[in-house]
This record gives structure tokens, sequence and C-alpha cells, in this order.
């Protein structure tokens, strides 16, 4: 089971499996289970050749199979051990279940009114990854949770600048209208990859907010538990370079995708790594 878990954390080439690759074994392998959950959660939503009332019904099956599975009683391998993960790093169970809400509300919601609204998406989908993420690595301070929400909505309003183009064309904008019509930006301009001016100026707006909440992350962070964070500060470091490039290149990303190299990501967690393992 532990090697199908690390499979779907490393086809996926993710930055989460660069930043988790240097944990110790079981923290590793238990981040791996942590995350193939979200993967496949995630993969319902994403299924192309579903219709969003079957992606509704599996998301139901999935929740009522989590449920089975805290009594060890699953159909699913993956449910039943990430069951038992839970209950090795005593994982709260409000963020599993927040995670499969969030995903219903991409199935639901393909529009945002305001940031307040987009906020509450983020969290559900992002904020509750650190949420989980934070038992397995351990912590003294409360604040650390601080630091898991705050970052989960950093790296969830970078990656939606980064896909504006892809979502867009799966009929899902994450942008909120309230900012799109500040900006006097238009959905049908965004459906038609217009790269104005407007466009960049509403963009560099959202760019700020996720600094904030970069910000607001390190500031909620105590010095006593960055060393146990190691793998989250990688993560936020990759996601960090991310948002930065995307600004070098004034967010034209109709044109090219903008993503950090493999090199990069290996690099940051690497250094990221050696940082708190050397100096702390």
């Amino acid at each position: 089971m532990n090697s199908q878990a690390k499979e779907i954390a490393k086809s996926s080439r993710s930055s989460f499996y660069y930043a988790f690759s240097l944990l110790p074994t079981d923290k590793r392998d238990a981040m791996n289970t942590v995350y193939a959950f979200c993967r496949q959660t995630d993969d319902i939503v994403d299924d192309i050749g579903d219709s969003d009332d079957l992606k509704y019904d599996k998301l139901h099956k999935w929740r009522i199979e989590l449920e089975k599975a805290l009594y060890g009683n699953s159909d699913y391998l993956l449910l039943n051990r990430l069951s038992k993960i839970i209950q090795q790093f005593n994982i709260p169970l409000e963020p599993f279940f927040d995670l499969i809400l969030g995903m219903e509300m991409d199935l639901q919601q393909k529009r945002y009114l305001t940031f307040d609204d987009l906020r509450q998406y983020c969290y559900a989908v992002a904020s509750t990854v650190g949420l989980m993420c934070i038992e397995i690595f351990g912590y003294k301070n409360k604040s650390t949770r601080d630091y898991a929400v705050n970052l989960g909505l950093a790296l969830q309003l970078t990656n939606i600048l980064r896909d504006v183009k892809t979502d867009a064309e799966n009929g899902r904008i994450y942008l909120p209208q309230d900012d799109l019509k500040k900006f006097d930006y238009s959905e049908n301009d965004l459906i038609n990859n217009v790269y104005s001016e407007n466009f960049v100026k509403m963009m560099s707006h959202e760019a700020s907010i996720a600094h904030d909440y970069f910000n607001k992350a390190n500031s909620s962070l105590d010095f006593d538990d960055k060393p146990a964070m190691f793998a989250a500060r990688a993560m936020q470091h990759i996601y960090y370079k991310l948002l930065r490039k995307l600004e070098a290149q004034n967010f034209n990303v109709f044109e090219d995708r903008i993503n950090v190299s493999k090199f990069e990501k290996v690099s940051i967690a690497l250094g990221v790594w050696a940082k708190y393992s050397l100096v702390y």
C-alpha cells in the first residue's frame, strides 16, 4: 500500500513530492498516503469523462468510504491505510471531510463573487491539506495551525494565477467577479485570452493578496517549529518562486505555462532541508 501511495505522489511530479521526499521514512510514507488521498479526491472532480452528477455521486461514495475506513471497513485499501495514519499521528478528521466539501464546491460553483467567497474555497481545498500535514511533521505552538492555513491560502491563490487560462477553458473562473468588474476585464476577455494592461493590473492585485498570505504564514511560524516544518517551508519556497516568476513575466499565462522546473524544485527542497538540518 505504501508503494501505491508513493507512486501516486511520484507520478504527479508535484512540488509536494520533491518537498517531502527528504522526510524520515515513517513521516514520508504517511505524507505519501495523505497526498494520495488528496490527489484521488481531486481526480474525481477533474475527470473530464464524467458528468457533474456522476462526479457528485463518486464524491458522496468517497465520503462514505472514508467514514467506513475509520473503522477499518472501507472497500478502498488506500482509505484503510489513511485511517491508520490518522490514528498514528492523531490527525483531526475535519480537514479530510472539509477537503471533500471543497471538491463539491468545485462542482456546484464555477464563479466567486467576492474574495471572501474565494477564500472559503481556498481554505477547503488547500489549507485543509496543511492542517493534515502539520500533525505528521509535529509542532509545539498552536500558531503553527495559522501557518498551515495561511500557507494553504497563499499556495492555492498562486495556483489560481498560474492556471487562469486552463481553468477558464474548463468553465471555471476563480478570480472574484468583483475584481473582474473593478479592473474592467470581462469573462469574455479571459476566455478569449485577451492580454491587456487591465489584465496585468488585476493579476498584480491578486498576486499582492498571495504575498500577504505568504507573509502571514511567515509571521505565524514560531522559531521553535521551523525545523519540523522544513518540508512545508520547501513547498512555500517553491510556490513563492512560482509567484515571482509569474510577476517577472507580467502574468502572460496565455502564451506559455509558467512553472518551476524539476531541477529548481529539487534544489529548493535540498537547500531548505540542509538549512534546517545543519543550522538548527
